[in-house]
């Protein structure tokens, strides 16, 4: 199962180049952030007819999240992140497909810091590590996909001085994700890419793809179980490239259908 994020900057607008990527990489589940479209204005019928159901959360002009799938049916088990209930942004949805539970969030940016939108983001970091704790442990595999907002250190960031003071760089927003990590997710990206240089967003402009002066913000974490699965991931930088394009490019892992062996597993059993 292939399963990918991508934060497509305005899902109407930038129908046609969602259309080209998902005929093009053919994923089997997606999870979109930053539609910026109300739920009465999402392109369903496109999705439909391009082969995938979904499941979103949208809202106007702002936020905005969504599951697809063409390889079968979603179970909605959550929309909205717990733990706030007077939050009323379209930033968390959660759906059970083939086996895996799949999350797709849209964490807050958090600028400028100081100031309410910073602390307003690290609540919902809090909010976030609660309601991960709870999943972290489960039998089946899950899949915590999205736009983060976070460059988690230095590699994942182009001229990391120059982001000191930005909330994506925060010394409290670092800290904040690794605790996730500590709770036994995996970054499946740098896990497959652990001493490269690889970024899933780039500016509009000063050339900064061309240049591939870029950032890190778009992750997919996995639990022990679906980390046992892992088979690959990486960027696919091809819609990046293209006209009237989001400035994130989606992120991907594939998972086996079940839990890979370990070498150490396989050797066992050729001994035996």
């Amino acid at each position: 199962m292939r399963i990918a994020t991508y934060n497509v900057n305005g899902v109407n607008g930038r129908l046609p180049v969602l259309l080209r990527w998902l005929a093009l990489a053919r994923p089997d589940v997606v999870c979109l952030q930053e539609l910026k479209a109300p739920q009465d204005k999402f392109p369903e019928a496109a999705l439909r007819e391009a082969g995938y159901e979904a499941i979103w959360h949208g809202q106007s002009r702002w936020n905005g999240v969504a599951i697809l799938s063409r390889s079968g049916t979603l179970h909605e088990t959550r929309r909205g992140l717990p733990g706030d209930p007077l939050d009323e942004q379209s930033r968390y949805i959660e759906a059970a497909v083939g086996g895996v539970l799949v999350a797709g969030l849209y964490l807050p940016n958090g600028n400028p810091r100081p100031g309410p939108k910073f602390d307003f983001k690290l609540r919902w970091f809090e909010r976030l590590h609660a309601h991960l704790a709870e999943l972290v442990a489960l039998d089946a595999p899950v899949v915590i996909a999205g736009d983060f907002n976070v460059m988690p250190t230095d590699r994942d960031v182009y001229v990391p001085e120059r982001w000191r003071d930005d909330a994506l760089f925060a010394p409290e927003v670092k800290a904040a994700y690794a605790r996730l990590l500590e709770q036994g997710w995996t970054d499946a990206l740098r896990h497959m890419h652990p001493d490269e240089t690889i970024y899933t967003f780039w500016k509009y402009w000063r050339g900064a793809f061309e240049r591939d002066a870029g950032l890190r913000i778009d992750h997919i974490l996995l639990n022990p179980a679906a980390a046992a699965r892992l088979v690959d991931a990486d960027v696919d930088r091809r819609p990046r490239g293209w006209e009237k394009t989001s400035d994130h490019a989606p992120v991907w892992v594939e998972l086996a259908p079940a839990a890979r062996k370990t070498r150490s597993a396989r050797r066992a059993k050729s001994a035996s």
